[in-house]
C-alpha cells in the first residue's frame, strides 16, 4: 500500500504544471491560453493561442500553434461555438495547427467560419493568398480542404467549413474594426514583429475589454493607446532578462507597456525557454500591478 502510494504521488509531481483543473465555462466572460509557449520545444508549453469564452461558450481563437489543436479538445472547446479566428500573424508557431482545427470541421459546423488576419509583403503572404496556398482545391497543400476556400467537397472525402477571410491593411497604423457582432466588437492595430506583418486585436464584449498582443517589440506608441484600460492584456515575453531582439519586447518593455497603457491585469505568454524568474523581475521594474505568468490551459476571468 505505501508503495502504491508512493508511486501515485511520484506521477503527479511529475504531471506537467498546465492548468488542468481549470474552466472557462461558467463566468460571464474569461480569457484561456490554449498554447503558452513559443517555437522552442517545451514538454510543458504548446505554441501560441488562445480562446476567449463568453457565457460557458468558446466565442473567439487567436492563433493555433502547435500543440493548440490537442488543447483546444482539453478545454472542451466547440469548433460550432467560434464566432471568429484571428491571426496574429504567419510564423510556424502562430498557425501550424490550423489545418488541424479545420479538416473535417464541415461535419459538426455548418455556417462559415469568419477568419481574419494580416496582409502581406514581399517575404509573407497576406492571409488571402496564405490560406489559399494551404487550402485551394487545385493547387493547395491540403487540397482536401479546398470546401475551406468554397471549393465542392470531393466525393467520398470530408473537408473543412467554409472561411469568410477578412485581411487587416498593415500598412495603416490606425485601429479598425474588423468584426461587429454575436455580442463582440473587435478591432486590430498593426504592430511591430520585425519584417513580419502582424497584429494585436482588442475585443469589447458584455462591458469587458481583452487586449491580445501576440509577438511584438513594444516600440509603436499606438499600441499603448489601443490597450488603453483594458481589463486583460496579454502580451508575449519571448525573449530573456537583460536581451534585446528586434522581434521580441524585452521583459521590461512588457512592463512598461502594461503599465502605461493602465491595464487592469497583465498576463505575460509565449513564454521563451529561459530564467522565467530574471525575467519577472525585470518586468516588475516597469510594472507593479495584477500579473499573471501564463500557462496551458489556465483560465483567467475577466472583470469589467
Amino acid at each position: 500500500m505505501k508503495r502504491t502510494l508512493l508511486a501515485l504521488l511520484s506521477a503527479l509531481v511529475a504531471l506537467p504544471q498546465t492548468g488542468w483543473a481549470q474552466s472557462c465555462n461558467a463566468g460571464p466572460v474569461a480569457v484561456q491560453i490554449l498554447g503558452s509557449g513559443g517555437p522552442a520545444v517545451n514538454k510543458e508549453r504548446a505554441s501560441s493561442s488562445y480562446l476567449l469564452w463568453i457565457d460557458g461558450k468558446s466565442r473567439m481563437v487567436v492563433d493555433m500553434g502547435g500543440g493548440a489543436f490537442l488543447r483546444f479538445g482539453q478545454a472542451e472547446a466547440k469548433l460550432a461555438d467560434l464566432s471568429l479566428a484571428a491571426i496574429s500573424h504567419f510564423h510556424p508557431d502562430h498557425v501550424s495547427d490550423l489545418p488541424a482545427l479545420l479538416w473535417l470541421s464541415s461535419f459538426t459546423r455548418k455556417e462559415p467560419l469568419p477568419l481574419v488576419g494580416p496582409s502581406g509583403n514581399a517575404i509573407v503572404p497576406g492571409t488571402q493568398e496564405f490560406l489559399s496556398r494551404l487550402f485551394d482545391a487545385k493547387t493547395g497543400a491540403f487540397q482536401v480542404l479546398g470546401t475551406s476556400m468554397g471549393a465542392p467537397p470531393m466525393p467520398g472525402v470530408g473537408g473543412g467549413v467554409k472561411l469568410d477571410i477578412s485581411t487587416v491593411d498593415v500598412s495603416k497604423n490606425e485601429p479598425v474594426t474588423v468584426f461587429d457582432r454575436d455580442g463582440m466588437l473587435v478591432t486590430a492595430i498593426t504592430i511591430p514583429h520585425g519584417n513580419i506583418p502582424a497584429v494585436a486585436y482588442r475585443v469589447q464584449t458584455r462591458g469587458a475589454s481583452i487586449v491580445f498582443s501576440s509577438d511584438q517589440n513594444g516600440t509603436n506608441p499606438r499600441f499603448i493607446e489601443f490597450a488603453r484600460g483594458a481589463n486583460v492584456l496579454i502580451m508575449h515575453m519571448a525573449i530573456a532578462a537583460g536581451t534585446t531582439n528586434p522581434l521580441h519586447a524585452a521583459p521590461s518593455m512588457v512592463g512598461r507597456v502594461a503599465r502605461e497603457a493602465g491595464v487592469g491585469r497583465l498576463v505575460v505568454s509565449h513564454i521563451g525557454v529561459f530564467d522565467l524568474d530574471a525575467a519577472i523581475a525585470e518586468l516588475k521594474t516597469q510594472y507593479s500591478g495584477p500579473l499573471t505568468v501564463g500557462a496551458d490551459l489556465q483560465c483567467t476571468p475577466v472583470q469589467p
